[in-house]
């Protein structure tokens, strides 16, 4: 079942055994922490391109998987200066009734994206233009001069991690053009979480060695491209993975 992508229906007996090698099993914190992924896209060449990067096998957390950039939200991102805000289509996708977040959450969730972004790649999201703050984790985007813009993010998916596992995350899978990159850092990002950055076609992406649940994602991204290539604000479908009544569903929203 490695290579499963209709995660739809199945019980939390298979997914604990298509996700054995992805997650520590065993008992872990009851609700699961806000986080968020960046699927940054290259429309360069007549074909999609997506970044993923490879974890480090001694990592806890999905050894040796390529990975989109991404990591735990800090709610004090919310407070960050930005240039500009979410598209107030995305917002809404955002904040809507079934995705149980309020402005400044969702403000927090996209920030982050954009942090994650830069620390495991190097690369800065944004406008340039002076930006200044007292936080660490965002000096980067200071010493840089580019000022965090949120207006181009597109959010694609939602998913939460199962019970059961050691980290369980809700992650919103927001999306991006590699034209949006205001500078791209020579050396990569400041820490050592990705050892290794492609970019490739969608299809080629498949065959790495990925979360099941990133598949289906890029799955559902490709999807989606073929109806509306240029990701409009809004647009398309932006499913909500989750464990319920015993069944993985993919809820459609």
């Amino acid at each position: 079942m490695s290579g499963q992508t209709d995660l739809d229906g199945l019980s939390r007996a298979d997914i604990d055994r298509v996700e054995s090698r992805d997650f520590a099993i065993g008992k872990g914190p009851a609700r699961p922490r806000d986080a968020a992924t960046l699927i940054l896209l290259d429309r360069s060449g007549g074909q999609h391109r997506v970044l993923l990067g490879r974890r480090h096998a001694n990592h806890a957390f999905m050894p040796g998987k390529f990975v989109f950039p991404g990591g735990r939200t800090d709610p004090a991102d919310s407070r960050i200066a930005i240039e500009s805000g979410l598209h107030p289509a995305e917002e809404a996708r955002m904040t809507g009734p079934a995705r149980r977040a309020n402005a400044a959450r969702a403000r927090a969730i996209a920030l982050s994206a954009l942090r994650e972004t830069y620390e495991e790649a190097g690369l800065l999201i944004g406008t340039p233009g002076p930006f200044t703050t007292s936080r660490p984790d965002w000096q980067g985007f200071a010493e840089h001069g580019i000022r965090p813009a949120l207006d181009r993010l597109r959010f694609i998916a939602r998913a939460v991690t199962p019970p059961g596992r050691t980290r369980r995350f809700d992650t919103r899978f927001l999306a991006a053009w590699r034209d949006d990159v205001a500078l791209a850092l020579p050396g990569g990002g400041p820490t050592d979480e990705l050892e290794e950055l492609v970019w490739l076609p969608i299809g080629d992406a498949r065959q790495l060695d990925i979360p099941v649940i990133t598949r289906a994602v890029l799955d559902d991204l490709e999807k989606r491209l073929s109806e509306d290539p240029g990701l409009s604000p809004g647009g398309g479908v932006a499913p909500f993975y989750r464990l319920r009544h015993g069944r993985f569903q993919r809820i459609p929203l």
